[in-house]
């Protein structure tokens, strides 16, 4: 995709408000970055106005950071510094992870807010928080700690059909997949869905909510760029599961998503307000906070919270448009946040625990845990332990970055993978080929003390953006 010349709307998308600075970031891109994908851009772009200061020496992008500076009205933070020796934090699978994701949560853990963390096993470097960091602070919360994807989460919808149906009835499973789900950035339905999320009075509270109401109306039931993915597959029910299913297999449909740009909007504007707020070192700056009972940090609760609501109510649509157009009934579904923070108590202490890519893992709490295009992924239920802060990963991790990806798997490479396990893909590039991934088996035995597997989901069709 790469020469995909910029618009507008894409811009505004990511927040960009004045018709200046898109026209500086258009010419630009057009001009320097014409071998970038259309998601590559956004999210240079994004970076340079979450991040102006940074390139204000840029040989490209210098105007472009000169033109957010100028307009950002200055404040005068509070600079804090890190402790010099970080707090312990529990490390599960550290064969699996790098010395650089380390290193990132060991930043986390030496700020002064900083009570508690964990490392899952399918930790890599992420943005703010590594991916698979979980973090526990007192009254405050960290917009970057839950990323731009507030709310992103795994849903399975299980019916009670033979298995059979996906192969009998591949043509209609595939239409119904390509006619009722949308990925990528600014993706949305020609027909808007009805939903009482819409008609949330949390809209109305604040300036940038009301403004988001028409883009969040209009993107509700589609899904995001990247990793995310809807699939139809095969259900193992494992015995004496927590489901109260009897044991056998079913099938199922399998999503991957979250707010789209209502999320990453929220995220932006408040990251931006922390950082103004919050003055960190600079390697630790996207991990700025907002105290809970500022006016700031009250507004990115409740917008957080409504964005979770919203990943969900996407979900709920995803699930309704495919069960009703196959003619399926669901008679379970499980569902979970991991770009998400909470409030929880943790060793009689209240604190806001950030799961940056972890599944909440309570004592007998639901969750899934994918692998990858070609790998089973697995039904588990929590089993509360503390050294986590009842955490498990979110999925198998990625052990190769996108780039990487492109430059050493072929895509006939990634053709024969799939048809030697009998996956058929929508969409979907080498940077998200299973060989991208670590080995989802090794990543479940380093954290047997977190879950219980109740059982398999085996991908046999699989939509994700192209």
């Amino acid at each position: 995709m790469g020469n995909y010349q910029l618009k507008g709307k894409d811009l505004k998308h990511i927040n960009y408000k004045s018709d200046r600075a898109k026209s500086l970031a258009i010419d630009i891109m057009q001009q320097k970055f014409k071998h970038l994908s259309k998601p590559e851009k956004l999210k240079l772009l994004e970076d340079v106005l979450l991040n102006p200061k940074e390139f204000l020496n840029h040989t490209a992008f210098s105007k472009l950071a000169e033109e957010f500076i100028g307009r950002t009205k200055i404040e005068t933070g509070t600079a804090y510094k890190l402790n010099a020796v970080e707090k312990s934090f529990k490390t599960y699978g550290s064969q699996l992870i790098t010395p650089e994701t380390i290193e990132q949560m060991m930043v986390a853990m030496q700020l002064p807010i900083s009570i508690s963390g964990a490392l899952m096993p399918d930790a890599h470097v992420g943005y703010g928080l590594p991916i698979g960091g979980v973090l526990g602070i007192e009254n405050s919360v960290m917009p970057y700690g839950i990323g731009l994807d507030i709310g992103c989460r795994m849903s399975l919808s299980i019916y009670d059909v033979p298995a059979e149906f996906v192969k009998r009835n591949s043509y209609q499973i595939k239409t119904s997949l390509k006619e009722n789900t949308h990925f990528g950035i600014g993706k949305t339905f020609k027909q808007t869905e009805d939903h009482e999320v819409l008609d949330r009075s949390e809209f109305h509270e604040t300036a940038l909510l009301k403004q988001l109401h028409g883009k969040a109306k209009i993107q509700l039931g589609s899904s995001g760029t990247g990793n995310h993915f809807v699939e139809m597959g095969i259900v193992e029910i494992s015995k004496n599961n927590r489901l109260n299913l009897p044991t056998g297999n079913y099938i199922g449909i399998l999503a991957h998503s979250g707010s789209r740009g209502l999320g990453a909007a929220i995220a932006s504007h408040y990251t931006q307000i922390a950082m103004k707020k919050c003055l960190l070192p600079k390697k630790a700056q996207h991990l700025a906070w907002l105290e809970l009972d500022s006016e700031a940090g009250q507004e990115y609760w409740l917008s957080m919270n409504l964005a979770g609501d919203y990943a969900k109510a996407c979900h709920d649509v995803i699930h309704s448009k495919l069960a009703k157009s196959l003619g399926l009934k669901a008679i379970a579904k499980i569902e979970n946040h991991h770009n998400f923070a909470w409030k929880e108590i943790h060793n009689g202490r209240e604190l806001i625990v950030h799961r940056k890519g972890a599944t909440p893992a309570n004592n007998g709490q639901l969750g899934i845990i994918p692998a990858n295009m070609i790998d089973p992924g697995y039904i588990v239920t929590g089993k509360g332990n503390p050294n986590s802060l009842f955490s498990a990963s979110h999925g198998a991790g990625r052990k190769m970055s996108r780039k990487k990806a492109k430059e050493s798997i072929t895509g006939s490479e990634l053709k024969k993978r799939l048809k030697q396990n009998g996956v058929t893909t929508i969409g979907g590039n080498v940077d998200e080929a299973p060989m991208t991934y670590k080995n989802i088996e090794e990543v479940m035995r380093s954290q047997k003390d977190l879950v219980n597997i109740e059982g398999k989901f085996y991908p046999q069709i699989v939509r994700m953006d192209k």
